[in-house]
């Protein structure tokens, strides 16, 4: 049994994104000229998508798009799916047999974070007996996709998930809040520090 942390690794993203909206949005604001002197191409873009999200023009962000490979459990990846304007792509428990050599012979989860030695225990012996379940079931040979149904939802998940610039935005808005799962929140605040790194001004303004 192993347990990982979950963690955020960027794939792809549109290149010069901040430039590439800009230029799609003054195809719809071409009487909105920059008259200030002394900006950078950069301070330029940032102004002009500012205005845009001002005005409530998101749907100029749908140019530009971002994929990730995020790891976490399956619960959260359950509700990362719920996101319908992106693209999934996630490791199957269908054709994964993680009884082979390629997993370790074993299972990986993620640990909830827990504030009780006492639940963090009972969750452990759980999924020590999930894997010892699963293992069992596999090596005797049942097949892993009707093997998987004793699999947890703390079973590490891996999945691929690309959207554009503006459901990034959306997602942001639900996931970094109080009100969402704290493991869901944690995922969230992992995209929104490498989204804004990317393009600080499509999403600096995140709540």
């Amino acid at each position: 049994m192993r347990v990982v942390a979950p963690s955020v690794t960027l794939v792809s993203a549109t290149d010069a994104p901040e430039a590439l909206i800009e230029r799609m949005g003054r195809i719809c604001y071409q009487s909105f000229k920059n008259t200030r002197t002394g900006l950078s191409v950069s301070d330029k873009a940032a102004e002009f998508i500012a205005m845009l999200i001002g005005r409530g023009h998101e749907s100029v962000l749908e140019h530009a798009s971002a994929g990730f490979s995020i790891v976490t459990d399956r619960g959260i990846t359950h509700e990362l799916v719920r996101h319908r304007l992106a693209s999934y792509s996630q490791e199957s428990t269908r054709y994964c047999n993680y009884s082979k050599d390629s997993f370790g012979r074993e299972l990986t989860f993620v640990r909830p974070p827990f504030n009780s030695a006492e639940h963090e225990s009972v969750w452990e012996a759980a999924m020590r007996e999930a894997e010892r379940s699963y293992l069992g079931m596999t090596n005797s040979g049942c097949a892993p996709e009707l093997a998987r149904s004793v699999l947890p939802n703390s079973l590490k998940s891996e999945i691929g998930m690309t959207a554009n610039f503006r459901e990034w935005r959306h997602f942001l808005r639900l996931r970094c809040s109080s009100k969402a799962h704290p493991q869901m929140r944690e995922v969230a605040e992992m995209i929104r520090k490498k989204l804004t790194i990317i393009a600080p001004s499509c999403f600096e303004d995140v709540p």
